[in-house]
């Protein structure tokens, strides 16, 4: 019978590089869309006129970054403790492989290996390593764990789409910076990686590109002739708890990892696309700390969209998986943030003693 370790980690990419994670907050103030109301600080959720200050947010930057490196530290830990024979990380696609030519809404990515240069074509400034432009990193695939996933999946009726290679730029930055993240003091990362994407952006994918909407541009979507929709939460809810049991009955010790940020800023139309709904990632995360899976199997994907927590939807396929396994996390961290564009939560859920 095979072992299983749930973790939650995040791959936002502001941690990637040095410098003030609240930028975001400058770009909505010097955007004309953005309501007048908002232009004020007086008039901001006080949290959020508390983590901006007297700084523009730096010391909020500062602490949080901490927080968030602190938490993988803790996550790798975990890793090393259960030595995976591989990871399943759920991440999304976001314009990467996911593209006009085919757009599933799940791919079990079957890769024996990826080569990937995070830094060559950075313009965001410089890396948190200060790793030259050309480095270049090698993330082990596992092809045969990939495989008897899709075989499992598509066996329960879960008509998931796989893959050997890439379609067009090799890993999406959710794997690569989850694999980057939980190497964060550069000690190698030695455990092979099946990506399992999902199609968060959905009705967006291809009209935005996965860039980031400003006010402005949220506004031009309102009139945008929108892609089909990604898949429900409780899809994803369900192949995570599918997921569970192909590994249960594998000779393998597998570590289940749901790699996101939580309610995204630019993703929340109901604030402007200036703040993410905290009030909302505080609900799910007290369901999920509290092992109380309904609230998350009940979410439709309306709602999801409503509060930002499109991305959320690779928790989804961890909750499911965690409820399969009837277990709730022996650890979890919720991270508030009004001005990084979004709340971070790392989770472990660590397998029963034997």
């Amino acid at each position: 019978m095979g072992q299983i370790l749930g973790l939650g980690i995040t791959h936002y990419p502001g941690l990637s590089i040095q410098g003030n994670l609240s930028r975001r907050i400058k770009i909505c103030l010097a955007d004309p869309a953005l309501p007048e109301r908002l232009r004020s600080v007086d008039n901001w959720p006080e949290a959020m006129r508390r983590q901006w200050g007297t700084d523009e947010g730096q010391g909020h930057s500062d602490a949080h970054r901490s927080d968030m490196i602190e938490g993988f530290r803790r996550a790798r830990r975990e890793l090393d403790k259960f030595q995976p024979d591989f990871c399943v990380i759920w991440g999304d696609d976001q314009y990467e492989n996911y593209r006009d030519d085919c757009v599933p809404a799940f791919s079990v990515l079957a890769y024996d290996s990826s080569e990937v240069q995070p830094w060559l074509h950075n313009q965001r400034g410089t890396n948190s390593w200060n790793e030259p432009k050309d480095k270049s990193f090698t993330i082990r695939g596992h092809r045969k764990g990939g495989k008897h996933l899709a075989a499992s999946l598509l066996n329960e009726g879960f008509d998931v789409a796989y893959g050997y290679k890439p379609l067009h730029s090799g890993l999406g930055h959710a794997f690569v910076n989850s694999v980057l993240y939980l190497d964060w003091d550069r000690n190698g990362f030695p455990y092979p990686v099946v990506p399992f994407t999902v199609n968060a952006y959905g009705r967006y994918l291809t009209v935005t590109e996965a860039v980031s909407p400003t006010p402005s541009k949220g506004r031009s979507l309102e009139d945008a002739d929108e892609d089909p929709p990604g898949p429900q939460p409780w899809r994803c809810f369900q192949i995570g708890a599918a997921t569970a049991r192909a590994f249960s009955n594998s000779p393998w010790k597998v570590a289940l990892i749901a790699s996101s940020s939580w309610s995204h800023s630019f993703l929340t139309a109901k604030h402007a696309r200036m703040y993410p709904d905290i009030e909302s990632d505080r609900r799910y995360f007290e369901a999920l700390r509290a092992g109380e899976w309904e609230t998350w199997r009940n979410t439709n994907l309306e709602q999801a969209e409503n509060r930002g927590h499109h991305e959320l939807l690779n928790w989804f396929c961890l909750a499911g998986a965690m409820a399969e396994l009837k277990r709730k996390p022996d650890e979890a961290e919720f991270l508030e943030s009004w001005i990084t564009n979004s709340d971070k939560v790392f989770a472990v859920f660590r397998p029963p003693l034997s």
